[in-house]
């Protein structure tokens, strides 16, 4: 079973330019890299979270300041 729930107000805009922010450097177990991410979740300040399924570990990239993600789980 999978759920997902998404809570995106009505009236919310998206950018047009959008940029990569988690990823994009190929599979692989470096902290810029995942392998079949499962989950993502980002919080009121930006922070994003990814579980990294195959790595069997939880990334966390805060607000966009860094290529390299931190374990914070795994």
């Amino acid at each position: 079973m999978f759920s997902l729930l998404v809570n995106i107000p009505a009236n919310a805009k998206w950018k047009q330019n959008g940029v990569t922010v988690v990823g994009g450097n190929g599979l692989g177990s470096a902290t810029n890299q995942l392998s079949n991410p499962f989950g993502l979740f980002v919080d009121d300040d930006q922070t994003v979270v990814v579980a990294d399924h195959e790595n069997h570990r939880i990334m966390q990239w805060k607000n966009g300041n860094t290529p390299h993600g931190q374990v914070v789980a795994g």
